[in-house]
């Protein structure tokens, strides 16, 4: 199976949902010091992941699903999501995608094909695996895309998922997105001491389905990549395991601390953790965003002009997103029980 180039007018699809995620995170992040105490707790960032993101969704057509962790505000976005409803969801506000009940790291859009999400690392992948069966079951060729980090792949639910998976042919595409850091933890330190070495796609061969390891800062090339298993598992052949290799640019985690607190890592980790302060610079030059928009008008896909109008379109409304969400109300305290079902 191969796939091909996407064309022009999806070249500039692709930066666009790129530049979505990149604004909507830097708004979040910014409103840790713009407007102090309206996110309540941690919110993990994926700047860095949108090539890998915005290529992997590509393929995304009506009845397929998503699920992810909790680093997890781009899919949704990308999927159709309204970013002020987002927003407000990260704000614990009513008009939030969850009423405000889920917050930064559980959101979900079940109209729009986004199953959720979770705080535990892992708990989205068997999940994926019961809506592949459900796909499976209906027979209208659909898919599931699961998105996890590479520290999922040391937790059972992987494996075990993988397992049966391949048994019983089910049609989803897991995307380990290797971002390096397993919170402050290198990738390189867990394989010495408890992990298979790299590539970790080649976890893939244990459970005889392939296993291929993408450049995620290359949206075209995780186009690709991600098409080929989604083709794949539409035609019944069953599950692929791709490893998308990026490199998160913000901290693990954002968090508001109390007076006299720092803030967690407020440097990523490379720096923090590791005085690698060469490796993040790096890092920031390969940075995704700038890099395709380069390549695209380089091409001419994409002009100067447009490209900055394009800029321009994003960052109003995501700052719109951010100017609704703190306008939304709380819910109410009469409201705690709404929504529960057990």
């Amino acid at each position: 199976m191969s796939v091909q180039q996407p064309n022009a007018e999806r070249q500039i699809w692709i930066f666009t949902q790129m530049l979505r995620i990149r604004t909507f995170e830097e708004r979040v992040k910014r409103s840790f010091t713009d407007h102090p105490g309206v996110i309540r707790g941690h919110t993990h960032l994926a700047d860095g992941a949108e090539a890998s993101i915005v290529g992997s969704l590509s393929h995304f057509r009506e009845g397929d699903a998503a699920l992810a962790t909790y680093r997890c505000h781009g899919y949704p976005l990308v999927l159709g999501s309204d970013p002020k409803a987002a927003m407000a969801e990260i704000f614990g506000r009513v008009d939030g995608l969850c009423k405000g009940r889920g917050g930064s790291m559980h959101l979900t859009d079940v109209k729009h094909g986004f199953l959720g999400t979770s705080g535990i690392v892992g708990a989205g992948i068997p999940h994926a695996a019961g809506a592949a069966w459900a796909a499976q079951i209906r027979r209208k060729g659909n898919v599931v895309l699961c998105f996890f980090g590479d520290g999922a792949s040391k937790q059972g639910a992987f494996h075990e998922t993988l397992n049966i998976s391949a048994l019983w042919k089910l049609p989803v595409i897991f995307v380990m997105e290797n971002n390096g850091y397993n919170v402050v933890t290198t990738t390189a330190q867990e394989d010495a001491n408890a992990a298979a070495g790299e590539p970790l796609a080649v976890k893939a061969k244990a459970y005889s389905m392939p296993g291929v390891t993408v450049d995620g800062g290359d949206p075209l090339a995780v186009y690709r990549t991600v098409g080929e298993a989604v083709e794949r598992a539409r035609a019944g052949h069953g599950p692929t395991l791709v490893e998308s290799k990026i490199y998160r640019l913000s901290a693990h985690g954002n968090i508001i601390a109390p007076p006299g607190v720092p803030l967690h890592y407020p440097e990523h980790e490379a720096i923090a953790v590791f005085g690698k302060r060469e490796e993040y610079e790096a890092a920031l030059r390969g940075d995704p965003v700038p890099r395709f928009r380069a390549g695209l008008v380089q091409s001419g896909v994409l002009t100067p002009a447009k490209a900055d109008q394009l800029v321009s379109l994003v960052e109003k409304e995501m700052q719109d997103a951010v100017d609704f969400a703190i306008k939304s109300p709380y819910p109410t305290l009469e409201s705690a029980l709404d929504y529960n079902y057990a």
